[in-house]
């Protein structure tokens, strides 16, 4: 009878998420706030992607673009359309932050799609920091815009009297989760598709020649999973522009 090590050994060794955990990036075994970690290390990546992509790119404004200049100026153009069409006009103002917002993310997400890469989006610490950022950031506006008045936000007037003092609570639980649930979605989205990815190819090195059906199915996610980093930036920034609208016209 084979023992629990030997199963080990010899069956499937499959740890998908050991790729999510923070190692200092010059050995070690403890973590302090000064701790070069690999978070760290594909943060700073994400940074010069996209000083490369949206700086040097575009640095000659060449009236024939390039490429990268290309991809560039679709990308600033969608999201500037994305904030003007939620948050109308006045939203154009906070543009800049929107559109580092997207911008950090969506690049952040991609290179964790690199062999060996960290995906720092997959970590609460990451996107809890960027939502919060975001709640305070709107709730700010509101009531430097508005005053008090942001609280109408909460008062759903066309509603039926009966019912308002019910909405307003329901409104207000709704309103605090918000950056719960902002954050939670990316970074539950980014480690469940990592994680199938890392499952598939366990089963593809375990089966050797005959992993046919495996990597396969690792082609199929992987594809599925470029798609979805792209949809969660789109998410986070689209509910970005939603709560700020709300603050720059909180009325029902």
């Amino acid at each position: 009878m084979a023992t629990g090590t030997e199963e080990a050994s010899g069956g499937f060794n499959i740890h998908p998420m050991d790729q999510f955990v923070i190692k200092p990036l010059f050995g070690g075994e403890h973590l302090h706030w000064y701790t070069v970690t690999n978070q760290t290390l594909w943060l700073f990546l994400t940074i010069v992607v996209i000083g490369l992509l949206m700086v040097v790119s575009i640095r000659g404004r060449a009236m024939v673009p390039t490429r990268m200049q290309s991809v560039a100026e679709v990308i600033y153009g969608f999201v500037h359309k994305m904030v003007r069409d939620i948050a109308g006009e006045e939203g154009l103002k906070y543009f800049p932050y929107i559109f580092t917002l997207f911008m950090f993310i969506l690049v952040a997400n991609v290179i964790g799609l690199l062999p060996r890469s960290f995906t720092s989006t997959s970590h609460i610490a990451v996107t809890g920091v960027l939502a919060m950022a975001v709640f305070i950031f709107v709730t700010v506006l509101g009531f430097v815009k508005h005053g008090l008045g942001f609280l109408k936000l909460f008062w759903i007037s066309s509603a039926p009297m009966a019912l308002r003092p019910i909405l307003l609570i329901i409104e207000v639980i709704s309103y605090f989760v918000r950056p719960v649930s902002h954050s939670i979605r990316l970074a539950g989205n980014m480690m469940a598709g990592h994680a199938v990815i890392k499952v598939f190819a366990g089963f593809a090195g375990a089966m050797g020649i005959g992993a046919i059906a495996p990597i396969v199915a690792i082609m199929a996610v992987y594809g599925l999973e470029m798609l979805v980093v792209c949809i969660q930036a789109y998410v986070f920034t689209i509910l970005t522009c939603v709560y700020l609208n709300d603050a720059l016209h909180p009325g029902h």
